[in-house]
């Protein structure tokens, strides 16, 4: 969520924070896949873990599919103090096209500070063991502040996309003026939780953007699966809707599948 939240929110943000560390998501790779089944058929999926620059560790779940169709990968990052489990979905769902992921849960943020810099260089390197040939950054909304970071940073990005992407600071439209690489948004409806589409401006900088709003979806909509903590302090007027998550996913894969090609290239 926000990387760095109004003062108004924020002993239920940190709650929310401190439940979420608590009891989300620890499980083994069986237990991931679980939340997918149908699609695990085609899917191998691994824990591993590396180690950030500042000492802690980062956890990753690779998602590798059995009949791999493009030499590049994605990285795949939750948002804030979110686990990387909240994005299984979409991870399982891109890999069962034949689309390398791997999903990583952030070490350095804190309740008072996102760091989403040191985020965007965790994830790229998780991104330099993978050893692909062009990378897709991708991240759920504070995670998709560190994604577009890692994507303007990373000479091996072939491009960037963000789920209901919210800005820190003007970051995000910082990076963006200059970016070289496509970057392609979804966007829900503006509630706090998604600093009311404070992320949009990104896409009004960035030379080569486009932006898809998603009618009707709170941000907890973006997650695969989502909880009810999220929900509880996140959603809209109505509840999670199974068909919004899908018409999400979907168009999540076409839109990496489109930057990152059969015969990607580590610069576009």
């Amino acid at each position: 969520m926000n990387a760095r939240p109004p003062s108004a929110f924020l002993t239920l943000l940190v709650a929310l924070a401190l439940a979420g560390c608590a009891g989300l998501h620890r499980d083994d790779p069986a237990t991931v896949a679980h939340w997918s089944l149908r699609d695990t058929r085609d899917v191998t999926i691994a824990r591993g873990a590396i180690q950030s620059e500042t000492g802690c560790g980062l956890d990753t779940i690779r998602f590798q599919p059995r009949h791999r169709r493009t030499r590049g990968a994605v990285i795949l990052a939750p948002g804030f103090l979110r686990d990387q489990r909240s994005l299984t979905g979409l991870a399982v769902a891109l890999a069962g096209q034949g689309i390398p992921v791997v999903t990583l849960t952030f070490c350095n943020s804190r309740p008072w500070d996102g760091r989403p810099v040191r985020n965007a260089l965790d994830m790229i390197a998780v991104g330099r063991q993978l050893e692909a040939t062009g990378v897709v950054y991708a991240g759920f909304s504070a995670g998709g502040l560190a994604a577009l970071i890692a994507g303007r940073l990373d000479p091996q990005a072939v491009g960037i996309v963000t789920l209901d992407l919210v800005d820190a600071h003007r970051l995000g439209v910082g990076m963006a003026r200059a970016l070289n690489r496509p970057l392609v948004g979804l966007a829900g409806e503006p509630a706090a939780c998604n600093a009311y589409n404070n992320g949009l401006k990104v896409f009004t900088v960035a030379p080569r953007a486009r932006i898809t709003p998603i009618q009707g979806a709170s941000h907890c909509d973006f997650e695969s699966p989502t909880d009810w903590l999220c929900e509880s302090v996140c959603a809209g007027v109505d509840d999670g809707s199974p068909a919004r998550r899908r018409t999400i996913i979907a168009a999540a894969m076409t839109a990496v599948a489109d930057l990152i090609g059969p015969a990607n290239h580590a610069r576009r």
